[in-house]
């Protein structure tokens, strides 16, 4: 059921809010054991909170979002409740507060019902780089959901969850939602407050939505987003009547059909399937309209420059000593003592040069405390994350920043100036949401490339920092399901939302 038809129910009286979530609940325990899509879940906890709201439901003054049962991404804190980012690094770190967007979830008195599973610490697109084991796509469990936010996707697409929260740094709420067929909306930067999100890269990561309809999510967006006084990146300004948008759409907008998106690498199923959609769209009284945007070829290089660089610098703070996993001391201490007194022994049967290296190596050992350092963070971090705080540190390292850093700054102005000159002349834009459908659990581990290239068409979003959409757009030959992407301007959700519940009433 919708949220909108889940609270018909339930404040009518026909339904009661506990028998909604022990429905839940069953579904994770006949489902999750294969698919993984829960790293915790709190169902005692979930069915007194029920209980609770049932007697504000039967007092009259219930919230917006009585009856939804909700599953929140593993890096977005609740108080009391282990926020791991699916990492070693953190797995004993207990969060001592609410996010905003938990804060005012709860406040409209939706249901948490557990933490779901992500690409640890939200690096990765297929949920395959979690210390909790991957999560598999209930659509075909031997194929991937997407990431980071699989867990999320495969928790609504799974029947498990009403709708869940998840976040997108350069596709991981759409690319998901397009291989397990559910919507997945990112909001524009600044829409929704970061607050309480544990960060990858500070200027592109955004929290929103997934769910089983466009109204949903429109109905979760109505409430998470606005100002918030504890993240000075969001913004004040005023949130529009999502909900009404959706239920009313207007036919009549401007898509406008970049070239750069529907090119060489993309399915060509996906390709015919997405034009239909777009004729469909167009006999309803759209206008399709050709742009260019011409900077998007820089897009995924630039994006694994910048983000890379943020994520070195925010996972700094990891070390084992202030925050984090902490490696063994005592067998820190043992190794360096044995390494030290290996060389000694060795230095004093030695002769001529090969004593003077010797005396070489014993100055270059590493204090305990570096020891320390290195052992806690390889231990704590995942080869993906390891991956991408090098990547990050070296183009951030003299020498290199104004050859890599500095230039992907420049390439991601002109991106955003690519997107403001083209919502000069049309609503919306589309694109594929993902190249293909889901590719198989371990295809592409080996070949961290090939990965970064799933999320060729959502990345530029997040680098221009405007809001996007995936929609279901159909099944393909090998019964997987595809999505559409809308992209808007700048707190132009409604737009998107409008364009995504069209798509949305032409495949019901």
């Amino acid at each position: 059921m919708t949220i909108a038809e889940t609270r018909e129910k339930v404040l009518s009286g026909e339904t009661k809010l506990r028998e909604i979530v022990e429905h839940h609940i069953q579904e994770i325990e006949a489902k999750d054991g294969e698919i993984n899509a829960f790293v915790s879940t709190h169902f005692e906890e979930a069915l007194s909170r029920a209980d609770a709201i049932q007697k504000k439901i039967d007092e009259g003054n219930a919230g917006k979002l009585a009856g939804v049962v909700m599953g929140i991404k593993d890096l977005i804190c609740e108080r009391g409740k282990k926020v791991t980012c699916a990492s070693k690094m953190l797995e004993n770190f207990e969060s001592v507060y609410d996010a905003t967007v938990i804060e005012r979830l709860r406040d409209e008195d939706a249901i948490f019902i557990g933490r779901v599973n992500m690409d640890e610490f939200a690096m990765g697109s297929s949920t395959e780089n979690s210390a909790f084991g991957p999560t598999k796509n209930p659509r075909n469990t031997d194929k991937v959901p997407g990431g980071s936010s699989g867990g999320s996707a495969a928790a609504v697409a799974g029947g498990m969850s009403m709708v869940t929260l998840g976040s997108d740094t350069g596709g991981s709420i759409r690319q998901p939602a397009s291989y397990c067929g559910v919507v997945g909306l990112k909001p524009t930067y600044g829409r929704v407050s970061r607050h309480g999100l544990v960060a990858f890269a500070s200027s592109f990561d955004c929290i929103g939505p997934l769910s089983n309809t466009v109204e949903d999510s429109a109905r979760i967006l109505e409430v998470i987003a606005g100002f918030d006084e504890m993240d000075n990146t969001s913004s004040h300004r005023e949130v529009d009547d999502y909900v009404g948008t959706v239920q009313n759409p207007d036919k009549k907008i401007k898509i406008g059909v970049p070239e750069e998106f529907f090119g060489e690498g993309l399915d060509d199923e996906i390709k015919k399937g997405i034009e239909e959609l777009l004729k469909e769209l167009k006999a309803d009284g759209a206008e399709l309209v050709p742009i260019h945007l011409p900077h998007t070829k820089y897009g995924i290089a630039a994006y694994y420059i910048l983000a890379t660089a943020e994520a070195s610098s925010n996972l700094a703070r990891y070390d084992g000593i202030r925050y984090g996993h902490r490696a063994n001391k005592e067998e820190v201490l043992d190794e360096l003592k044995q390494e030290e007194k290996a060389l000694k022994e060795a230095f004093e049967i030695a002769e001529g040069e090969e004593k003077i290296e010797l005396q070489q190596e014993l100055a270059k050992l590493d204090s305990a405390l570096i020891r320390l350092y290195k052992k806690s963070r390889t231990e704590g971090f995942g080869s993906e994350v390891k991956r991408r705080i090098m990547l990050g540190t070296y183009v951030l390292s003299a020498g290199y920043y104004d050859a890599y850093y500095g230039k992907a700054q420049k390439v991601r102005r002109l991106i955003q100036d690519d997107y403001k000159q083209a919502f000069e002349k049309v609503d919306v834009i589309v694109s594929p949401t993902a190249p293909t459908t889901a590719f198989d659990l371990g295809a592409k581990l080996d070949d961290p490339i090939q990965m970064y290239l799933n999320d060729v068409y959502t990345i530029t979003a997040n680098l221009a920092g405007v809001c996007g959409i995936s929609v279901p757009a159909g099944t393909h030959s090998n019964g997987l399901p595809y999505g559409i992407q809308f992209l808007g301007d700048s707190f132009q959700e409604s737009k998107i939302l409008n364009a995504a519940r069209l798509v949305e009433l032409q495949t019901s």
